[in-house]
């Protein structure tokens, strides 16, 4: 407890590589939830001690398949009732999953636990500019209070860039 500031909170995790479940990395965190304020976003400070595997070969690959598709990509239920990705969509849904951190870290509360249930809709939308968008409809599900939230989001992402989450 920080009087009159919040609730700061020390972690040790590790991190497992979604692309390589047998490889992880260390990691501390410092995460501070400031008193009374529900629309401020926890400060959250992050050291990694190591490295995951490189994906730019992957993000290469995956940027110019999207980026030659005669048209604009669209999905939906992903992963479906069975819990299946298909290997096309994966990295759809690894952008979503990345993505819906940003929006869990921005809406987060001490009493709050959100998890990306599934993506509901994910459409490309064809810019002039060299980055990919997705305009995303996700379910969020709160495990403390089991609603499933939908989330509109929209997702620009380039392979030197990453990902980005406009604000509205």
């Amino acid at each position: 407890d920080i009087d009159d500031v919040g609730h700061k909170y020390y972690l040790e995790l590790e991190l497992e590589d979604v692309l390589d479940k047998d490889r992880t990395v260390n990691c501390t965190a410092e995460v501070l939830y400031h008193l009374g304020s529900k629309s401020t976003a926890p400060d959250v400070q992050v050291t990694v001690q190591g490295e995951l595997r490189s994906t730019e070969e992957a993000d290469k690959e995956f940027y110019n398949r999207i980026r030659s598709l005669e048209k604009e990509l669209v999905a939906e239920n992903i992963p479906d009732s069975h819990g299946n990705v298909p290997p096309e969509l994966e990295p759809i849904h690894l952008l979503a999953w990345a993505a819906s951190g940003y929006v869990i870290w921005q809406n987060s509360t001490e009493n709050t636990k959100f998890h990306l249930a599934q993506v509901k809709h994910v459409k490309q939308v064809k810019r002039s500019d060299e980055d990919l968008q997705f305009d995303y409809v996700l379910l969020l599900h709160e495990m403390v209070s089991q609603e499933v939230i939908p989330w509109e989001l929209t997702v620009l992402w380039h392979p030197q860039r990453g990902a980005r989450v406009p604000r509205d």
